[in-house]
């Protein structure tokens, strides 16, 4: 909705707002260097308002500018359709229906999305109109607490609603099913939402008095909504019919999964039904198959360390083994290793619990515990199978492990995951697991551990300086430079007012050499391996760290909460 002649913001800003003309200049040299809006520096400077700026904008995009943007008791009920938190990452709302039409206020003039996506989901016609983004934020939070409070509901609504249970699920397009009953359009919101915002788990959790469901977004757990506390049975009945679970059995925990499409690509999601005090617990972990596998310079690893991890990767025998915590990327490693040594000359063939990635070219066995199929019982199978390359998605008990370097120091290259907090720590597992020193020593080529840390948003970056006391711990006996900058987000629409914006890694790479050999063979302790193999040159974690904080990739806090078990 542009007006018949376009115009620049910082035109707008100097002839109609009063911004000094060499404000604006100085801005937008800068904006040459940084990746922030022009509106974005000018308010950082005190330059500017938010108030001017909103302003300036609705004459640029030729938008009514609303000053107090307020929900109408009238249109209340279109906020049913759009989940609290797409209305937050996209700083929208309806704030008035007048027949098939829709007032929509905005903050950002150009997020057509939102626009069509309204659209879609109504039937109406979209009238958008301008506002402040705090005052947006106003509007809100307070539109959704009035929903909640009764009144036009239809969320309040699915407590009563009978659910068909004999409803076929079929594979629509999430984004098309808006005429379903509301129990059916409240869980479908719920899976396309999480979608969108890129979350990895959704959770329903039942307490005395309310439900609360909360979203994995990048690695950290945000509250969305409540829903009644009545509608819960049919909501987990719902989730139960779509996972071909028995809804009738809520005392055992169980397990399922289906696939779903949401905006015309295919997602897995994993269900978990757990029975509480309150009721029934359930976490969904999404899957998107359509995403694109990442080669291992995508997920983090730095130029120093690539070249040594691509020589391990293409050797023709011996174990590399990737170690963390539940959650820090393990699985995405190791495929990304195994997408980048794959060709018609090697014969690869994993087992895995789930199967998270299709790999084109690759045998991939799903473990199967309810038929005696886990990963002892797949590895021997795959082994009478002429593999050249192995990948076990975990080793969990002795008789994978040995199972695991008998096949390594039989000719064939064995890729796995074992939960121990750093790379030293897994060489003295695996001696803890059953394994004899000697044959762990000879198999072992190295061992990658890895956290992961939330990178900073790219669209509300600012420079910031920690505090002095989170400085010295993360720097320890490290000099701070005296030209670093720090930066952090201050939290946007993009990023769900949160300043973080996707992830990346944190390696630590012990390459097994004879000095390490010498450790293993003689039954050394992992803090005696850990000292030597940093003597040697390995990178600790928090190291690793410490430069992606100095590169601006994320922030000291971030580096300090992944790596608390490193003194």
């Amino acid at each position: 909705m542009r007006p018949m002649k376009w115009r620049q913001l910082g035109e707008i800003l100097v002839r109609d707002k009063g911004v000094p003309q060499e404000v604006v200049r100085q801005a937008l040299r800068e904006q040459e260097e940084s990746s922030l809006r022009l509106g974005e520096i000018l308010r950082e400077k005190g330059e500017t308002s938010d108030v001017v700026l909103a302003e300036a904008l609705a004459i640029q995009s030729g938008m009514e500018y609303v000053a107090e943007p307020r929900v109408k008791t009238s249109a209340l009920h279109l906020l049913t359709t759009v989940p609290i938190s797409y209305a937050k990452e996209n700083l929208a709302i309806p704030l008035e229906i007048d027949g098939q039409t829709i007032r929509l206020a905005v903050a950002d003039p150009g997020n057509n999305r939102i626009l069509n996506d309204l659209s879609v989901m109504t039937g109406c016609r979209i009238i958008p109109c301008l506002a402040e983004p705090d005052k947006l934020m106003q509007a809100i939070n307070q539109g959704y607490e009035t929903l909640s409070g009764g009144g036009d509901n239809s969320i309040s609504d699915i407590a009563q609603e009978d659910l068909d249970i004999d409803q076929q699920i079929h594979t629509a397009d999430l984004l098309d099913t808006s005429d379903e009953a509301p129990i059916i359009r409240f869980v479908n919101g719920l899976l396309t939402q999480a979608y969108r915002q890129r979350a990895s788990d959704i959770h329903i959790e039942p307490f005395e008095s309310e439900v609360i469901v909360r979203y994995r977004v990048d690695g950290v757990l945000y509250e969305i909504q409540r829903p009644p506390l009545g509608a819960l049975a049919n909501i987990v009945s719902r989730i139960k019919i779509m996972a071909n679970l028995d809804i009738a059995e809520k005392r055992l925990p169980q397990d399922g999964r289906f696939s779903i499409k949401i905006a015309g690509k295919q997602a897995d999601v994993r269900v978990s039904t757990l029975p509480t005090a309150y009721g029934e617990r359930v976490v969904l972990r999404l899957l998107d198959k359509s995403s694109a596998l990442l080669g291992l310079e995508d997920i983090g690893v730095d130029t120093q360390m690539l070249p040594q991890i691509e020589k391990m990767i293409h050797k023709t025998h011996g174990i590399i083994l990737v170690t963390g915590p539940t959650g820090a990327g393990k699985t995405t490693t190791l495929y990304s290793a195994l997408s980048a040594i794959n060709s018609r000359e090697q014969n690869i063939i994993t087992v895995e619990d789930p199967i998270e990635y299709q790999l084109p070219g690759v045998g991939q066995i799903q473990v199967n515990p309810k038929i005696n199929l886990t990963f002892a019982q797949g590895l021997r199978s795959i082994l009478r199978q002429d593999p050249d390359i192995i990948m076990v998605g975990e080793i969990r008990d002795s008789e994978t492990a040995k199972i695991a370097v008998q096949a390594a120091l039989t000719g064939h290259l064995v890729f796995s995951t074992l939960h121990t907090n750093d790379s030293a720590g897994a060489l003295a597992r695996l001696v803890e697991m059953g394994v004899e020193p000697f044959l762990a020593a000879s198999a072992l080529i190295g061992v990658l551990a890895q956290r992961l840390v939330r990178r900073v948003c790219p669209h509300c970056r600012i420079s910031y300086r920690p505090e002095e006391q989170i400085l010295r711990q993360l720097f320890e006996n490290h000099d701070i430079p005296g030209n670093a900058t720090f930066y952090r987000g201050r939290g946007c629409s993009h990023c769900m007012q949160v300043g973080y914006l996707g992830r990346t890694g944190l390696y630590e790479l012990l390459e097994v050499t004879d000095p390490i050999r010498h450790l293993v063979t003689g039954n050394a302790d992992a803090s005696t391996i850990r000292q030597q193999a940093i003597k040697m040159g390995m990178r600790p974690l928090r190291q690793a760290g410490l430069e992606k904080v100095l590169r601006g990739e994320t922030t000291v806090e971030e580096v300090l909460r992944v790596t608390q078990e490193e003194v």
